[in-house]
């Protein structure tokens, strides 16, 4: 592409996207202002109201521990970012009060959300357990697959505002958790890998006993002791005439899972800058999984990596994983949360699938200590130019209330966020407004723009509750830019300043899926002299000349 060409394009997409998105189509400025990081809690006030079920009140069955995820996506493709929640069923002693029924939201674009989950053809109520968005078909609209506790979902967009249930989805009957729709072995459609945790039976869940001694008190038992079950891949061999087939390649792929490791979160993402997608896995009590990706065919490196274990050589309790290249050098980190008295770990890319824990050098091991944490997100919050960090808790014992004060936890708890200052993170959560004042146990998290406004905002899944919708009231430290280009692998920034790089990422903090495009935050910078867009072939285009606070459509078919 010529660099005229580039001129024109990016010149048409910035007004076209702006058209849509601002009101009679004109630019909106926005003067970057002094700030400090500030979330409000507008989930009620947005119509958010239903809860979230996972199981009983004392919660026996470690099934119930593990809450559920949500998805930002644009479901409708009318420019703003819609909801998707999971939900469990809500048990009383051993009987099944109420299945909780997915709901999907459908964003009005002023700052309210509508309940259509009937007209979509998504109120589904098996046990949700996480959300991944995906396409399949290839036709262009986002697609859903729910991870349930027995069988799993796959729901096709029609692109009328309906999905259907595809009666042959791939999945797992029983507890499988993270799901991440990717091009495994670049042919161009998606496939899906999809996490198992344990191997239980409903007869189990509703039968259970709490046996495990805790602070005194018997609470649920494991994931020790209690059998895993295997992870699974599945290729997408459709045809024009069927384009979502899925076979499942598990072995072929070299993708077993031979340790019976408990899954929680995985992501798909390039780890080594050779433009396929590798795969991350964070596994509870054990070792977390590497696989690199060579067309198709995955090698697990985790223990040489360095990404397996801790600095001490410890495996730990992975939860959730979030990801962003936070010190600039194109390359995409890792942070893993962690159980209760044990740091989320922060593990630095080296290149060549190298990896040091740096949770101490960073300032994250500290203030993550004493929490048990689920969903993180790693996300410039307040456009500065850096990455801040998010991470939602709260404990998997109800019984955590009637600990000795000694244990210093309880079972809702605070959330956490961490501002960048400096390459350092230093804990913000105390004055970042109501939105970080919530108390709540806490498991996935969504972050996209839901209101527009140029900076982003947080869903967040809550045990027994309804979700939490973080808006972020900032006010802007600087300037931002946001790519929709759903087929770039990766996007670099040129600002005059520090090269900004944003890596595309499947699957998100917790069984969730964050909003797909890529948000920059620019500082004080007014304009972008050069954006580049790699694509999975290792093809680029390059635009030039930017202007910040807009947002940039590039369709699947732009490069051409």
């Amino acid at each position: 592409m010529s660099e005229r060409t580039a001129r024109f394009l990016i010149a048409a997409a910035a007004w076209l996207a702006l058209a849509a998105v601002a009101p009679g189509g004109a630019v909106a400025a926005s003067e970057p202002q002094a700030s400090h990081l500030h979330f409000e809690d507008a989930g009620a006030e947005a119509g958010l109201v239903a809860p979230t079920w996972c199981g009983g009140l004392e919660k026996p069955h470690l099934l119930e521990s593990g809450g559920g995820g949500l998805a930002l996506f644009d479901y409708d493709r009318d420019g703003d970012l819609d909801l998707y929640l999971g939900n469990g069923w809500r048990l009383d002693g051993a009987e099944v009060a109420e299945r909780g029924r997915n709901l999907l939201y459908r964003n009005r674009g002023d700052g309210s959300f509508e309940d259509v989950t009937e007209n979509a053809g998504v109120g589904d109520d098996g046990w949700s357990t996480g959300v991944a968005v995906g396409d399949v078909d290839g036709d262009g609209w986002p697609d859903l697959f729910v991870s349930n506790f027995g069988v799993d979902v796959l729901f096709r967009n029609r692109g009328d505002g309906s999905f259907e249930r595809l009666a042959d989805a791939p999945g797992i009957d029983g507890w499988s958790t993270a799901a991440v729709l990717f091009d495994a072995d670049g042919d161009g459609d998606e496939d899906l890998f999809l996490g198992g945790y344990i191997d239980c039976t409903l007869d189990d869940v509703l039968g259970a006993e709490p046996t495990l001694v805790w602070e005194g008190m018997k609470v649920m038992l494991g994931p020790f002791g209690l059998e895993g079950l295997a992870n699974r891949f599945f290729e997408n061999v459709g045809t024009s005439s069927k384009p979502a087939r899925f076979v499942e390649r598990t072995a072929e792929a070299g993708l077993e899972d031979v340790g019976l490791f408990y899954t929680f979160a995985i992501a798909a993402l390039d780890l080594d800058g050779d433009f396929d997608l590798d795969l991350y896995a964070a596994n509870d009590s054990n070792p977390n999984y590497v696989y690199r990706n060579d067309t198709g065919r995955f090698e697990e490196v985790g223990l040489w990596s360095g990404a397996a274990l801790d600095a001490k050589g410890n495996a730990q309790a992975g939860m959730g994983l979030a990801t962003g290249d936070l010190d600039n050098d194109g390359k995409v980190d890792l942070l893993v949360t962690n159980f209760a008295q044990d740091q989320s770990t922060f593990y630095r890319n080296l290149g060549d699938f190298l990896f040091e824990d740096l949770s101490m050098d960073l300032g994250i091991a500290q203030p993550s200590y004493g929490f048990l944490s689920w969903g993180p997100e790693l996300v410039d919050f307040d456009n500065d130019g850096d990455l801040d960090l998010f991470i939602a808790n709260g404990h998997i014992y109800p019984q955590a209330d009637r600990a000795p004060a000694t244990a210093g936890t309880s079972f809702r708890q605070t959330n956490l966020l961490l501002e960048n200052a400096d390459g350092n993170f230093v804990d913000a959560s105390s004055t970042a407004g109501s939105g970080l004042a919530a108390v709540e146990s806490s498991r996935g998290v969504a972050a996209g723009d839901v209101d527009q406004d140029g900076d982003v905002d947080l869903a967040v899944w809550n045990t027994d509750a309804p979700p939490s919708l973080l808006r972020n009231v900032s006010g802007g430290a600087g300037r931002w830019l946001l790519v929709d280009a759903p087929a770039a692998i990766r996007v670099v920034a040129h600002t005059g300043g520090p090269i900004l790089f944003r890596h595309r990422v499947i699957g998100a903090s917790y069984v969730s899926a964050d909003d797909p495009r890529f948000h920059f935050g620019l500082g004080p910078v007014e304009r972008i002299d050069r954006l580049e867009l790699s694509w999975p072939d290792g093809a680029q285009t390059v635009l030039f000349d930017l202007p910040a606070n807009v947002r940039i459509h590039m369709p699947r078919d732009s490069r051409n």
